[in-house]
């Protein structure tokens, strides 16, 4: 049996990593930060599972780190922790950059002094593209990175990082480059789920305005659960490398506050409000991805295009939402 460590467990991400990982057989070893808030509730059914353990640990603490290497001896670490909200990361750079940057180094360091080999993979973002000049066919693995936010400098610090480690020390170390991935499950904060949440309540009589930013923003969405499996496929290979993980598809956030509405039968407009605080203060206008190494090389592609990912997060909403009103 095959052991996993996965950072941010608890998250979007590492939830469907550690379910697709479950069903592959794996003894799964969840970290969390300790927090007052229980925040585990996307990870609950995993509980009863007696492949899966949930350890407390910080990016912060090098000392946890080598602890938990010993005590489980892992044969694959993923390294999904981070602060992930870009608009954030403005109002907290300090706090994010510490977090990205300095967390990922801290376990490539312990990595590199195991006396076995243990598999790495570093959740990298497109946002690392930043506002460069997008390629015709989508950025690739090897084209310009111009970060244009905190969280997006610090990305690009771990990415470079774990290239360097990989080469320096010969770790099987590779970064995944994904572009934009949504679910029922990503965080209320975050522009998707804030416009399924809101059509939904809106749906219910429950809400009558929605505030959002920019709407000309023209993201490469996907679906998580689609790209945790790239992230298992790349540490399955011999050799490691980098990748982008991606759909090759492009849309604005209007667009798919449209499709989400439009699947409600609503008009979005009825209920729009513009906020310029919501703005970041320095924008990412367009984010295509090429994926054709990880098709070519991993075998892997998405299964999920935007309008079934609108669908599937729009109605699990409404049905939560249903479901908290009894």
């Amino acid at each position: 049996m095959k052991t996993a460590i996965i950072t941010g467990v608890t998250g979007q991400d590492g939830s469907y990593l550690a379910e697709l990982l479950l069903e592959k057989g794996y003894r799964v070893v969840g970290l969390k930060r300790r927090t007052s808030l229980i925040n585990t509730d996307r990870i609950d059914t995993l509980y009863s599972n007696e492949n899966f353990v949930l350890e407390y640990w910080d990016l912060n603490d090098t000392g946890s780190i080598y602890r938990l290497l010993s005590l489980y001896k892992p044969d694959e670490f993923y390294n999904l922790a981070a602060q992930s909200h870009v608009r954030v990361s403005f109002d907290i750079p300090e706090s994010t950059v510490d977090a990205v940057a300095m967390g990922p180094l801290r376990i490539l360091e312990a990595l590199r002094n195991q006396e076995r080999e243990i598999k790495f993979y570093q959740a990298s973002s497109s946002e690392m593209y930043g506002d460069a000049k997008c390629p015709v066919d989508g950025y690739r693995e090897n084209s310009v990175m111009k970060p244009a936010s905190p969280y997006a400098c610090a990305k690009l610090f771990s990415h470079n990082l774990t290239r360097n480690y990989r080469h320096s020390y010969q770790l099987h170390a590779s970064s995944g480059i994904l572009f934009n991935h949504e679910s029922p499950r990503r965080g209320e904060t975050f522009v998707t789920r804030k416009i399924t949440i809101a059509a939904a309540r809106i749906k219910l009589g429950l809400q009558n305005k929605l505030e959002l930013g920019n709407l000309d923003a023209k993201r490469d969405w996907g679906h998580a659960k689609d790209y945790v499996e790239a992230m298992w496929l790349m540490l399955q290979q011999d050799k490691p490398g980098d990748y982008v993980i991606s759909t090759g598809e492009t849309q604005s956030v209007k667009e798919f506050l449209e499709l989400v509405f439009q699947t409600a039968d609503l008009d979005p407009y009825d209920f729009l409000q513009i906020n310029r605080r919501l703005f970041r203060p320095h924008e990412v206008p367009y984010l295509l991805g090429n994926c054709q190494k990880a098709k070519k090389k991993l075998g892997w592609k998405p299964k999920y295009d935007l309008k079934m990912l609108a669908e599937e997060m729009y109605y699990t909403d409404l049905e939560n939402i249903k479901r908290s009103m009894k």
